[in-house]
């Protein structure tokens, strides 16, 4: 007597389960909510199949990653550079992006894209909200 295990009908399960992944994974990024600054500015030419790193800093000065598996906890300086060191050796391409609250100090978005570069970001944008940009009034002679 000789059995066997047909195995053809667990692979047909294990690939409808990974499209399913691919299709909701980019759908359940969730995020910290900040207060974007308004401005015009261009948008980054980022594909839809790619993710950038965004490192989000809040009004208070802490630090988030949407990667990893808590996105919504700050992490540490040392972390933020960690990880975005990981993911620029494991896909060098991929785009870099910081998300400071409107409120947040100055010197606390600058320390957050330090950190980047430290990990090895060739370049860093910045993410606005394109809604209502300010409006720039220039008074003097003219």
């Amino acid at each position: 007597m000789l059995s066997e295990i047909n195995v053809v009908p667990y692979i047909d399960v294990m690939l409808v389960l990974l499209v399913i992944f691919m299709i909701t994974a980019p759908l359940l990024t969730q995020g910290v909510k900040v207060n974007l600054p308004a401005a015009s500015a261009k948008p980054l030419d980022i594909k839809p199949d790619e993710t950038p790193v965004i490192l989000t800093v809040s009004a208070d000065g802490r630090y988030f990653l949407n990667i990893g598996a808590h996105p919504e906890q700050s992490i540490s300086a040392q972390l933020v550079v960690a990880t975005v060191t990981a993911v620029l050796k494991l896909k060098p391409g991929t785009h870099v992006i910081v998300r400071g609250d409107r409120d947040a100090r100055y010197d606390s978005v600058l320390r957050g894209m330090t950190l980047l570069q430290a990990a090895g970001a060739p370049s860093v944008g910045l993410e606005t909200n394109p809604n209502n940009p300010p409006r720039v009034e220039i008074k003097g002679k003219a």
